[in-house]
């Protein structure tokens, strides 16, 4: 009974340890590079002359700042008679003034026609010649309103002969100086913005799907051995077939001014690889000591 006991002891220990695998979690890192969260290249939508160059390479530029402005005498002087023409109301004074006219008269012809002395055509005539003076006023508030939109244009025509800096960034490179002339849609100036970086991070699939927005990232540069925290900010809907990844950008600050194309590790302390440690081997039974004495046969 003492040695079917240890067996079924054993038996059980070892039952234990195969069916309770051991488990330990590494975090998944992966390399990618930095990009700029903004790179943008500024060109005109026309041709013409640089006159005027505010900011140059390395310079510091915010939202809406002047950076370059072509040549706009010619422009600036047609804006000014287009300014004049659409303030003007001379028009619709004149066409008023007839139609208060012309209002008058069919007044004094209908006094008269009541009293027979004036005939039914008269009155007609004069009823037409109103109506007449009406159009010729609504004409002119046409043409009025017609011109303050040809003003419109020509500030907006205008205003597309500068640039300015669409985000708040660094000057990467300007290609002109001034006095030189620029063809429509040439690469005039490059502006990025390195704070905050973006990472776009090739995440295998089965990983990604464990990921959501705003969730933390580490970012470990490879000149340090200190991580950075990051956040996602966007998770792509289309996964790659070929490499089975799917695009995860991360935003990490950059209040320290590094430069973008860095390669570096990024680790989600959310997706975490399970990795199964193999079990003892079993233990074989070991028979207890008996102090029973062989027998003699």
């Amino acid at each position: 009974m003492i040695k079917l006991g240890y067996s079924i002891a054993f038996l059980i220990f070892n039952l234990i340890i195969i069916l309770s695998p051991v488990y330990s979690f590494a975090e998944t890192e992966i390399s990618a590079i930095t990009i700029p969260s903004a790179d943008v290249t500024l060109s005109f939508i026309q041709p013409g002359r640089i006159a005027e160059l505010n900011a140059g390479e390395g310079d510091m530029v915010s939202v809406n700042q002047l950076i370059l402005r072509l040549d706009d005498l010619a422009e600036q002087a047609q804006l000014a008679q287009i300014k004049a023409q659409a303030e003007d109301t001379t028009q619709i004074d004149a066409a008023s003034a007839s139609l208060s006219q012309k209002k008058i008269d069919l007044e004094l012809l209908e006094w008269a026609a009541a009293r027979s002395s004036a005939t039914e055509l008269e009155v007609k005539h004069a009823k037409l010649d109103v109506e007449l003076a009406e159009l010729s006023l609504k004409a002119a508030q046409f043409e009025h309103e017609q011109n303050k939109r040809k003003y419109d244009e020509a500030k907006v025509r205008i205003d597309r002969m500068s640039l300015r800096s669409p985000v708040s960034g660094r000057i990467e490179k300007v290609e002109f100086e001034v006095g030189e002339s620029v063809n429509a849609l040439d690469k005039v100036v490059r502006v990025v913005r390195t704070n905050p970086l973006w990472i776009d991070v090739p995440v295998p699939l089965t990983d990604g799907k464990k990921l959501a927005d705003k969730q933390t990232a580490e970012v470990k540069y490879p000149d340090s051995n200190k991580t950075i925290k990051g956040k996602i900010i966007f998770i792509s809907t289309v996964a790659d077939a070929a490499s089975s990844t799917m695009r995860v950008r991360v935003e990490v600050p950059n209040p320290s001014g590094r430069p973008s194309g860095e390669y570096v590790s990024i680790i989600f302390p959310q997706v975490k690889k399970t990795q199964t440690v193999s079990p003892v081997s079993p233990v074989s039974p070991v028979s207890p000591i008996s102090n029973d004495k062989p027998k003699k046969h």
